[in-house]
């Protein structure tokens, strides 16, 4: 069997264009973690040190004397995350005001038992009070409108209007104030305005439409 790469047997979901469109994504796995207040502190940094860490325990398996049933080699899928606002009444620049749920998506095999059992191997090797805080959980976003956003994460407002233009244009409303964003590039290696972020909300067909 080929190894599973998220970029060819996913694309539509993890290649997107740089103009909005909507696609429709099925429950998928992830294993998740949620926090609030600014992305830059430091607590982040840890936060989503022991989702990587977990991730590659369960990507590295295979080389363990007790190898998961079913396991299929795969490329680890990009961090995620979803993002709202703690108080709706203040401006979403207010970094502060950030709620958030990170996540990693799964492979098929990965089981509640072996989550368990992974995480209390790699709490022996890098211990972390963020550990406990992962959950596994499958997640159901539907129908959606993606675009792939080019440049720095402060300047996502301008995609966000492409979205919502598109939307309205194309029969779509928005259903939640609440985003996902799908990083596919890593902003301590690359610069700013060269970054590439997935930006996903979920939508729902205008009523007239659907009658």
């Amino acid at each position: 069997m080929n190894k599973v790469d998220y970029k060819r047997d996913f694309k539509e979901l993890y290649m997107p264009k740089k103009n909005p469109s909507i696609v429709h994504v099925p429950p998928i796995t992830f294993i998740t973690i949620e926090g609030k207040g600014d992305p830059n502190r430091e607590e982040f940094a840890l936060e989503t040190g022991a989702l990587y860490s977990l991730s590659y325990a369960v990507k590295m398996s295979y080389k363990g004397k007790d190898v998961p049933k079913d396991f299929y080699d795969y490329t680890v899928f990009p961090l995620e995350g979803e993002w709202d606002l703690i108080d709706k009444a203040l401006p979403a620049t207010d970094k502060s005001n950030l709620k958030f749920k990170l996540m990693i998506r799964q492979p098929d095999f990965l089981t509640k038992d072996l989550f368990d059992r992974f995480r209390q191997e790699v709490k022996k090797k890098k211990p972390s009070s963020y550990l406990d805080s992962l959950r596994l959980e499958t997640i159901n976003e539907g129908l959606c409108c993606q675009i792939l956003h080019i440049g720095s994460y402060d300047h996502e407002a301008e995609s966000f209007k492409k979205m919502e233009e598109f939307c309205g244009e194309n029969g779509y409303v928005r259903t939640s104030k609440c985003h996902r964003e799908i990083y596919l590039s890593d902003p301590r290696r690359i610069e700013a305005s060269k970054l590439r972020t997935i930006l996903r909300f979920k939508v729902e067909a205008k009523k007239e439409l659907k009658e």
